[in-house]
């Protein structure tokens, strides 16, 4: 026998209740190589396969006498086949008088893999049985596949919908634990070489990050950025102790995948395979050359698994570098509190909060401003979540700064800001609310374009919206004149961005009364009234919150 299946790793059962008949088919069957496992009856036959189950050592192949004393073969191969445990056992019927087609039928119907007339030629037997082996092996073998590439999909699309390099590494290791059946750590690798690791084992057992930082150097050494895949095996000496097992040292079999950009270097690590399992055939190919018997099966879709998690991870380091450059770009332009302007008659509080990171950038502000006619005040948002968003807000608030050197009417600022936005970015609309205030007389002139209006807290406790209202920014219409309203010495403005109450599924009209119900709760004071808001509104929000609340000095 010259191909795929070698008779020495093949064991036979012969079932049949004559004893020369099973030394005689015995001899056979050893005279070729193979392990003959020899049994007289049906009964006995079903209680060798209970035992070699549990044992994890079922037969290759049974042989079936047709005539046996308990029960007959047919119906033998029918209890064989119908337990899942068994149901993938080859089964040929043999027989000296059942012989015709229809006793050939009814063996094949009953699930049999061949029948075979017996007395027969030596090298018949050992035809009929290498034929059902080798297709049982193919079955098992295309079958194990189909398993893993339905468990590599699935892998494939948890990938492709993480969020954050952190939960893309995780999900690739899950992925290719359950592909492999051991355990399993991810390492994705930026261009400069920021690590992020996900592992398949419990973050509770792991809490030394030693190890995974030493791996990390390792993998950036000898990681290659050429794009495609290829692997390598890391003896256990030169690998972290405990990364896969705790206390155990194993060589690391590491898949390593870099996309066409080079920008995103993908590592797959899981304990080495000293040898292959059974029915690996020849299904593990690489891109970098032919296929290598002494992988395991699962090594052709840990590849692919590397390969979609770079291809993953290209975005997602393009994002947080873009959510990195809006960050500076926020934190840069927006006055920290101890850094805000003397303002004189004038108290004031600010709150800066960005989203979290698993979420896309704004275009949230703030403003306080001296002008020649009182403080200007101002909260606006850029519609829009990206870099771009960002930028624009830088604009339009150095506009703003710009503008009220010469004018301090929030209407006429507006109208100014509206006509900027309109001529370097046409396809960008924003709000804003803009407050002029007079310390000495507690006048306010307010101005709205698109935004939440402020809120007044009076003394005693009642909040109330200011009726103010205006198109956004960016659309070219008429503004309405501003709404004027005077504040008392202990009184309180209020403008907020919608990031703080704006809820998915939530009407915005019925989350602005929320706000104004907590508002009119709050303790005395500005930091107690800012802290009581984002105390009940500020948690997971999806947006950047930007806060501003002031009084008279």
């Amino acid at each position: 026998m010259t191909d795929d299946v070698k008779q020495s790793d093949t064991t036979v059962m012969v079932v049949d209740d004559v004893p020369t008949n099973r030394y005689a088919m015995g001899a056979v069957l050893r005279r070729a190589g193979h392990h003959v496992v020899p049994v007289a009856s049906a009964g006995e036959a079903l209680s060798e396969l209970d035992v070699r189950l549990r044992a994890g050592a079922l037969p290759d192949v049974a042989l079936v006498d047709v005539g046996l004393p308990d029960m007959s073969g047919f119906e033998l191969c029918r209890r064989v086949k119908s337990m899942p445990s068994t149901a993938a056992l080859p089964v040929v019927h043999f027989s000296a008088t059942a012989v015709d087609t229809r006793d050939r039928c009814r063996g094949l119907d009953a699930g049999a893999d061949a029948f075979l007339s017996v007395p027969a030629e030596p090298r018949e037997i050992q035809a009929v049985v290498h034929a059902a082996v080798r297709r049982a092996r193919r079955r098992t073998d295309a079958e194990a596949l189909a398993h893993r590439l339905t468990l590599l999909s699935q892998a494939v699309i948890t990938v492709q919908t993480a969020r954050c390099l952190g939960e893309l590494a995780d999900a690739a290791a899950a992925g290719a634990s359950r592909l492999t059946g051991t355990p399993a750590v991810v390492f994705v690798i930026g261009p400069d070489g920021e690590a992020h690791h996900g592992t398949s084992r419990s973050r509770l057992a792991l809490s030394d990050a030693g190890p995974h930082q030493a791996a990390a150097r390792l993998i950036t050494r000898i990681a290659d950025r050429r794009a495609g895949v290829h692997t390598t095996v890391v003896p256990a000496p030169l690998w972290p102790t405990g990364l896969f097992r705790p206390g155990a040292r194993d060589d690391a079999l590491l898949v390593l995948a870099s996309t066409t950009e080079g920008r995103a270097q993908v590592c797959i690590a899981t304990p080495a395979m000293a040898a292959p399992q059974r029915g690996a055939g020849n299904c593990a190919t690489s891109q970098d050359g032919p296929a290598d018997d002494r992988r395991p099966i699962a090594a052709f879709p840990a590849e692919r698994l590397a390969q979609a998690t770079a291809l993953a991870a290209e975005p997602l380091l393009m994002y947080q570098a873009e959510r990195d450059i809006a960050l500076t770009l926020q934190h840069s332009f927006l006055p920290q509190p101890h850094r805000l302007p003397h303002l004189p008659g004038v108290d004031l509080v600010v709150r800066y909060v960005p989203a979290s990171r698993q979420t896309e950038i704004g275009g949230d502000f703030y403003a306080a401003l001296p002008t020649r006619d009182g403080v200007l005040t101002a909260v606006g948002d850029v519609v829009g979540h990206s870099l771009e968003a960002a930028t624009v807000m830088v604009e339009i608030r150095h506009a703003l700064r710009a503008y009220c050197v010469e004018e301090s009417d929030p209407r006429a600022l507006a109208e100014r800001l509206d006509r900027m936005l309109l001529h370097y970015h046409p396809d960008v609309t924003a709000t804003v609310c803009l407050a002029l205030l007079d310390p000495g007389t507690g006048r306010v002139r307010i101005a709205n374009a698109g935004h939440i209006p402020p809120v007044i807290l009076r003394d005693g406790g009642r909040a109330d919206y200011v009726r103010v209202c205006g198109p956004l920014l960016g659309l070219a219409l008429d503004r309405p004149e501003p709404v004027e309203v005077v504040l008392h010495r202990e009184d309180r403005l209020l403008m907020v961005t919608d990031g703080l109450i704006e809820t998915r599924g939530i009407d915005l009209t019925a989350s602005m009364e929320q706000l104004r119900t907590a508002a009119a709760g709050a303790p005395p004071g500005l930091d107690a009234l800012c802290d009581t808001l984002l105390g009940c509104f500020g948690h997971d929000r999806e947006d950047d919150i930007a806060m501003l609340a002031l009084r008279l000095g």
